[in-house]
């Protein structure tokens, strides 16, 4: 198997779906014509002028609204698709039964020897509405079905998003004690846990916003980081043997779990 940078949950391999924020946003934008009779579009001094019969007129700045970002399908994820229809529960099977015949190679060397599902609350939450059942009950049932599969540990992320909102308060306290210092204004402090806005942030507000974003991981990071580890030290196994599986209520932690930036 090819090299891969990623310790993510289900991957493929040299697939960076993260476009930086460099690039630009390819949203198309309604164009409203002004006249019938034809113009021409000349770009001077970083500025777009449109020039028709009558006289030269700059155009409008395209603004993208926050709705606009998260709703596209293009820039965020530009490989979306390929990450669902490839990341999904026929390949997750596949990886159990291959597992179980010790066919599947890490990145390193050797075979992959721990197997470990976490499970995210809202899923759990979810699932239990749908189904009439107690959360701890659906929990249960669930841990049951991925250690039949042939997980070799289930976890939930109570612990990890307990120790994201930990972490958050002391930041938070960190940040206002500087300020009230006068040494650095970094209130407010804007959340970080969803991937979809932070990608809006980094490519629409860029460095004007970024110092304000908190630093602390999510709890998918946090709990990539125990598992790869420290449940690998407790299991004498090498991280990159770990096989991590994320039960998160958003398709957007699968491109989280994909950034350079996480690596632990």
């Amino acid at each position: 198997m090819a090299e891969s940078r990623f310790s993510g949950a289900l991957q493929i391999t040299n697939l960076d779906d993260f476009i930086t924020p460099s690039q630009e946003c390819i949203k198309p934008v309604e164009y409203k014509k002004k006249y019938d009779t034809g113009a021409k579009i000349k770009i001077q001094s970083k500025e777009f002028m449109e020039i028709n019969k009558r006289e030269p007129e700059q155009l409008e700045k395209v603004e993208i609204t926050l709705a606009d970002c998260l709703a596209c399908s293009g820039c965020i994820t530009s490989a979306e698709s390929v990450l669902v229809s490839q990341q999904n529960q026929e390949q997750l099977l596949r990886i159990f039964e291959e597992k179980k015949t010790q066919q599947v190679a890490s990145d390193e060397s050797g075979n992959i020897k721990l197997i470990v599902v976490s499970f995210s609350v809202q899923p759990i939450l979810s699932l239990a509405e749908r189904y009439d059942l107690d959360p701890e009950d659906t929990a249960l049932r669930l841990a049951g079905y991925f250690r039949e599969l042939g997980a070799d540990v289930v976890l939930d992320m109570t612990a990890a998003d307990d120790l994201a909102l930990l972490e958050s308060a002391k930041e938070f306290i960190k940040r206002y004690n500087y300020q009230q210092e006068g040494l650095k204004k970094q209130i407010p402090m804007l959340a970080s846990s969803c991937p979809g806005w932070i990608c809006y942030a980094e490519k629409t507000h860029g460095s004007f916003i970024l110092p304000y974003i908190s630093n602390t991981k999510s709890p998918q990071q946090i709990m990539g980081s125990l598992v790869k580890y420290h449940l690998s030290k407790l299991k004498q196994v090498l991280p990159e043997n770990i096989y991590h599986v994320t039960l998160m209520p958003c398709y957007d932690k699968k491109l989280e779990a994909f950034r350079d930036d996480f690596l632990n």
